[in-house]
């Protein structure tokens, strides 16, 4: 089986979608995040003024970037407490059919840090444990919320970007709502209707016992599932309603359904980067960093579908089917691990341990590179944010000047931050798979030995330090170990990111504005994307190539040994 001129149309269609949506739905995000009136004004802004009025919230009232973090620790906190509680007495409280007890105390602490650090990593499988209140009202709503606080995060740290001399960087509880109200409420509502159209379930109904042709009972799961799975995807947290995700028939039925969810998955994230350029008042500043982001997906997919495609010398055989998605073929499940891996998504329409061990390894790279290949909802372009401060200070030393950014002078302050937030999460990654390898709790997990259990490992702890929450899936992780060590990486993973972001856009929004002169080096330029392409995959490499070569890489060369 050979890569086919429909296979091409697929790739080519999404991401020429993708290129088309960037710049409509980035510009109205941005006449939002302005308060100016858009189409969707009429209807939504009572809404939004009512919730005002609701919280007490003074929508003029400006914060700093310390009160802009205490709010947000405050709020997620909040989150966190309140889905444990729900996932530790859901037994208790109604749309309970299947009558489903309560989790474990490490399994609701996993799962509650997972939605609210937007990783909805599950260690769990829905349709068997948890209740349609919990769900729903549980990791539903963490759904919204959590994709908001990363839009939050990233509009202060443009705010910090584009404003001189000033404290303020907005309210978080004005962005919170306006996130939620404007831009995640009606894509959700217009995908969940698309989605139920194509036949993805919505319903309370309890399950429905029937008999197979082979005359053995089965169980068909029924449950709300369409209005979680359209948030799940554009709010890059993808965690399923059902535990093999949109794998699921009843989650992703049709190729139709299967294309919709796949240009949700990135679809906020690229239209950030044209909302960023008109904040900042340098469209082609977003059109840069698209085209870096854009490039690095297109190398990583090219790089995938080639291994997948390549033939198994021990089998003699390629495009290998065991743990793909049959209905939709290779090139959908190949399309899919990149685009998911890429948006800081996790949702999976086949088994990642199935892949080829390249592709398996490009997976895990996109992650490790600090899910900055569009990433997740405001957390993508934050963090690209953060290497492009990186690049211009490298590139300001590498020509003996003082290195800006859109006028502003990046100092030591500034790097010092920068490198706090883009090496914790590689810190947890290899202290918590160490940490695993090391003891009999983490190697009890293990599906399989050699270099694939070590990537089994690696994998799950890069999905969490990265708030992906895609998974190998050949690992068990329903333990109070990995449920600890992996909700602790994905603490770091967030909150080691946002804290120095905000710090970095409280210290540039204090700046003056320095302007452009003819030694001024350009950041919206060819060369510059270049070099910003550079130094993401330096970064990525330098730090978890060892342990890349002893996972995927050897996994790879003992494949061509047979």
């Amino acid at each position: 089986m050979g890569f086919t001129i429909a296979d091409f149309i697929q790739v080519f269609l999404t991401l020429g979608v993708i290129v088309v949506a960037t710049p409509v739905l980035g510009g109205y995000m941005a006449k939002v995040f302005q308060g100016e009136r858009t189409w969707l004004s009429s209807g939504l802004r009572p809404l939004e003024t009512f919730i005002y009025k609701a919280c007490g919230i003074n929508e003029s009232c400006e914060m700093d970037w310390k009160q802009y973090s205490i709010a947000l620790l405050f709020f997620n906190l909040i989150g966190l407490a309140f889905v444990m509680l729900l996932m530790m007495s859901q037994q208790v409280f109604p749309l309970n059919p299947q009558d489903f007890a309560n989790t474990s105390w490490h399994l609701a602490f996993n799962t509650a840090v997972s939605f609210m650090t937007n990783t909805n990593w599950q260690a769990y499988s829905g349709e068997s444990t948890l209740s349609y209140l919990t769900q729903m009202l549980g990791l539903g709503v963490q759904n919204f919320l959590s994709a908001a606080t990363g839009f939050a995060v990233f509009l202060a740290l443009t705010r910090g970007i584009a404003r001189k001399q000033v404290t303020g960087l907005g309210n978080f509880w004005v962005d919170l709502t306006r996130s939620t109200v404007h831009v995640l409420l009606p894509l959700s509502f217009i995908l969940a209707v698309l989605l139920m159209s194509e036949g993805v379930v919505q319903n309370f109904n309890a399950y429905v016992p029937v008999k197979t042709l082979e005359g053995i009972e089965q169980i068909l799961p029924q449950g709300p599932a369409a209005s979680q799975v359209a948030i799940k995807q554009l709010g890059s947290n993808g965690g399923g309603f059902f535990g093999v995700n949109s794998a699921h028939p009843y989650e992703n039925p049709t190729p139709w359904s299967n294309f919709l969810q796949m240009i949700s998955l990135i679809l906020i994230a690229a239209a950030s980067t044209y909302t960023f350029g008109v904040m900042v008042g340098s469209k082609k500043q977003g059109w840069m960093l698209f085209s870096a982001m854009m490039a690095m997906f297109v190398v990583m997919l090219l790089l995938s579908l080639w291994s997948e495609y390549s033939a198994n010398p021990y089998i003699g055989e390629a495009a290998l089917m065991e743990g793909k998605e049959t209905r939709f073929g290779v090139t959908n499940s190949v399309l899919w691990s990149v685009l998911t891996t890429s948006a800081s998504n996790g949702s999976v329409n086949a088994m990642h341990s199935s892949l080829s061990p390249l592709s398996g390894g490009i997976a895990m790279l996109n992650m490790m590179l600090g899910e900055v290949i569009f990433g997740g909802v405001g957390a993508g372009m934050y963090g690209m944010l953060l290497f492009v401060i990186l690049t211009v200070f490298i590139s300001g030393l590498m020509v003996g000047r003082t290195p800006e950014y859109l006028g502003k002078k990046i100092e030591a302050k500034e790097i010092i931050w920068v490198v706090a937030g883009v090496l914790a999460p590689c810190v947890a990654v290899l202290m918590f798979s160490a940490l695993a390898i090391a003891t009999p709790q983490g190697l009890a997990g293990l599906g399989h030995q050699g270099p694939h259990g070590l990537s089994e490992i690696l994998y799950a702890y890069t999905s969490g330090a990265a708030n992906n929450g895609s998974a190998f899936g050949s690992l068990t992780v329903n333990t109070s170990f990995y449920n600890i060590t992996i909700a602790l990486a994905m603490l770091v993973g967030r909150f080691a990111i946002i804290f120095p972001v905000l710090a970095i856009a409280g210290n540039l929004a204090g700046k003056k504005m320095s302007p452009a002169s003819v030694g001024t080096f350009r950041t919206d330029s060819l060369l510059f994307v270049i070099l910003l392409c550079a130094v993401i995959v330096i970064v990525g490499a330098l730090t978890f190539f060892p342990a890349l070569s002893l996972g995927p890489i050897l996994e790879h060369l003992l494949m061509l040994r047979g």
